[in-house]
């Protein structure tokens, strides 16, 4: 990750047992969020803010004994669809400061993403009426 800490406007590692014992690094920038992997060999995903459609928490019963949980991150992003911030500190928080940059990069950007609706519609009526025979 290129940028300084000072950069950030949050930074965590993956975390094994509530300490961070990983090579995995999770930031979140003005408009981007970032995970980098790896010791040798680093890859990096980058997922503009704007771009996020959706964000979940998954907190298990070990990570509430050690204050952790993980975000999975739903985007429109082509390279990266999904993310999953694993094992992070304090995830109701997280959740809670990305979804407000995300709509704030959504309101800069003035993006407007409609929402799509999958599945048929049936419009019969399946309500029995007074004139109807039961």
């Amino acid at each position: 990750m290129g940028f300084k800490k000072s950069d950030y406007i949050w930074t965590d590692r993956k975390r094994f047992m509530g300490m961070p014992l990983s090579f995995t690094r999770y930031a979140i920038s003005d408009d981007r969020l970032f995970i980098s992997t790896g010791f040798l060999n680093l890859k990096d995903e980058e997922v503009l803010l704007y771009r996020i459609r959706d964000i979940n928490t998954r907190r298990t019963l070990w990570q509430r004994l050690f204050g952790m949980g993980s975000i999975s991150v739903v985007s429109s992003d082509k390279s990266t669809p999904s993310l999953v911030l694993k094992n992070i500190k304090d995830p109701m928080r997280v959740k809670e400061l990305l979804h407000q940059q995300v709509e704030e990069m959504k309101i800069q950007r003035r993006v407007r993403v409609g929402e799509i609706m999958t599945g048929d519609i049936d419009d019969s009526d399946d309500d029995l009426d007074m004139d109807d025979e039961i």
